[in-house]
């Protein structure tokens, strides 16, 4: 039973702790959840998962810095701006619950490094162990960006990640993917989107280490990843399931890395709910 609400998104805005706008999709009605989207994704992107879970919850989709009506990412940018500007939505919403997907989930961990929170659920998240993140790609993508070349940049993003469902196809292939996607109807969003993946990828370099600093996170957290995703991006789980102190992960059949926003929002919907009233007995799930 996904428990939905019709679907009417309120726009809101609140002030990150920099004096930076960040805005905010939310619907539903019931205990506050924040959806923290990943790399060159939009809160729009979660709306069939905002809808499934509007029933039992409601459901705040940030849009994340330099996206839509938010602020630029700025000179000063870091993971830890990304988690301020998400606890000032929970602290305007009164959100207690946390979901965040790829590199939004790395977002969510840091956030829960910093407050303990009801219920935390992320789906690969982009944590790198010990390099286990591959970014050899960065620079030839950095410098095709920033030559305007988009079609090239994307084309070396998505052989380079593999989080396309085409494997090791031939470079044109993923050209010609690339060039799609870029004319397609998200096409627009997505070229935008493009400028704020240098720092995020900077981001997720910087913090790799040897994940110990994890064990810190003491929320009741569910980590999620797909059986169809690249490894690098599923490996990691099982040792972060196991120095947190309250975590559990989860590989689910079929899925791919983008269950949440694409390929399975009523799946990752159900293990959210699943879990939360597993954890939180209380909470109405619809």
């Amino acid at each position: 039973m996904s428990g939905k609400a019709s679907m009417e998104w309120r726009t809101g805005e609140v002030t990150s702790r920099d004096g930076a706008t960040i805005a905010a999709l939310s619907v539903g009605q019931g205990p506050g959840l924040v959806v923290i989207p990943g790399n060159n994704r939009r809160a729009h992107h979660y709306q069939a998962l905002a809808q499934e879970l509007s029933g039992a919850h409601s459901v705040h989709v940030i849009e994340r810095r330099g996206r839509g009506q938010s602020d630029p990412q700025g000179p000063d940018y870091s993971v830890e701006t990304e988690v301020d500007d998400a606890l000032a939505v929970m602290d305007h919403t009164g959100a207690g619950l946390v979901f965040g997907h790829s590199y939004g989930g790395l977002i969510a961990l840091h956030l829960g490094l910093r407050r303990r929170v009801a219920a935390l659920v992320v789906y690969e998240p982009g944590v790198s162990i010990g390099g286990s993140f591959p970014a050899h790609w960065l620079p030839s993508f950095t410098r095709l960006l920033e030559e305007g070349r988009h079609a090239a940049a994307m084309a070396v993003f998505l052989k380079a990640t593999r989080l396309t469902p085409i494997g090791d196809a031939p470079t044109p292939v993923f050209r010609a993917l690339a060039f799609m996607l870029l004319r397609g109807a998200d096409g627009r969003d997505t070229r935008a989107m493009m400028a704020t993946t240098p720092a995020e990828i900077r981001e997720i370099i910087r913090l790799d280490s040897d994940g110990a600093r994890y064990a810190s996170v003491d929320s009741p957290t569910l980590l999620l990843g797909g059986d169809k995703s690249p490894d690098y991006l599923t490996r990691v789980l099982p040792y972060l399931g196991h120095i947190m102190p309250d975590a559990r992960h989860e590989i689910l059949p079929g899925l791919d890395h983008n269950a949440p926003d694409l390929n399975a929002p009523a799946v990752i919907a159900e293990r959210f709910r699943t879990f939360v009233q597993s954890r939180l007995p209380g909470e109405r799930t619809g």
